[in-house]
């Protein structure tokens, strides 16, 4: 396993050459980008940018491993609503997102998103179930195009209404039936599951490709009440071969001290 972190830690008024250089000095091997913070729209995102993020993010001897929270703008995505249109304008920049990931390097694109996904009370279920999984693959078969690979994220109670399981996600990732859409586990997600978080990594070992490292108080891993000996184990157990990403949502402490503290303590479960 190696380790990457999610760019948004840091404050957005630093060039991305000086994220890139404290990245490689904390000891990471690769990034993960969130779209909103790279262009205002990220409809905007040519691959020239795209190329110019993975030569500067090359120059400092780190990968770009793909994106995530990729619908947070604009706010007009989703992926359950009735409204066709509105559906068929995200699946149209989902397969924008897919081309921008393969042309930074990167294999990843981690489905979050908890507001472009939450389903109404009139709504049946099972109805905006398919209309979630038939947007899913419209983005999947671009994403099979270029080895991308979408990462249904499931997330916790307190954000969304929709995919609160790793199983429920699976089911989506079942439903939409391409080789391009896969499982992401998140430890602040899977802390609110009624599973321990060693028995969903073991259970989802078939699905999941990516991982991200955190605690439920928003920080890093380590920096909480989650020991992630267990986790670690059991990610060893299954063969997990992926990136360990630090995700946190509480940037108080600052860029550098979660960057460092989080991989420091990784390592230290690890015995790296």
């Amino acid at each position: 396993m190696r380790f990457a972190i999610c760019n948004e830690t840091y404050p957005s008024d630093w060039p991305f050459e000086k994220v890139c250089e404290d990245v490689a000095a904390a000891g990471y091997h690769a990034l993960e980008l969130a779209p909103f913070t790279l262009k205002e729209d990220p409809r905007d995102l040519t691959e020239a940018d795209a190329l110019r993020l993975s030569h500067i993010a090359s120059s400092f001897g780190l990968e770009i491993l793909g994106l995530h929270w990729l619908l947070t703008k604009p706010t007009f995505f989703h992926i359950t609503s009735p409204d066709a249109i509105q559906r068929k304008e995200t699946a149209k920049f989902g397969r924008h997102l897919a081309r921008i990931c393969a042309m930074t390097g990167g294999r990843i694109m981690v489905w979050g998103s908890p507001k472009a996904r939450n389903t109404l009370p009139e709504w049946e279920y099972e109805d905006a179930f398919k209309r979630a999984a038939d947007s899913v693959r419209e983005v999947a078969e671009e994403c099979g195009k270029y080895g991308v690979v979408i990462a249904m994220e499931p997330l916790g109670k307190k954000e969304t209404n929709f995919l609160n399981t790793a199983e429920e996600t699976i089911r989506l990732c079942q439903m939409v039936d391409h080789p391009s859409c896969k499982l992401h586990l998140d430890v602040k997600a899977m802390s609110d599951e009624a599973k321990s978080i060693p028995d969903i990594i073991r259970d989802s070992k078939d699905w999941f490709v990516h991982f991200h490292a955190n605690d439920p108080n928003l920080l890093g891993p380590g920096m909480g009440e989650v020991k992630f000996e267990p986790i670690i184990a059991a990610l060893n157990e299954v063969k997990y071969d992926g990136f360990l990403s630090v995700e946190v949502f509480d940037y108080r402490p600052g860029a550098q001290h979660i960057a460092r503290e989080s991989i420091r303590y990784l390592k230290e479960v690890m015995g790296a």
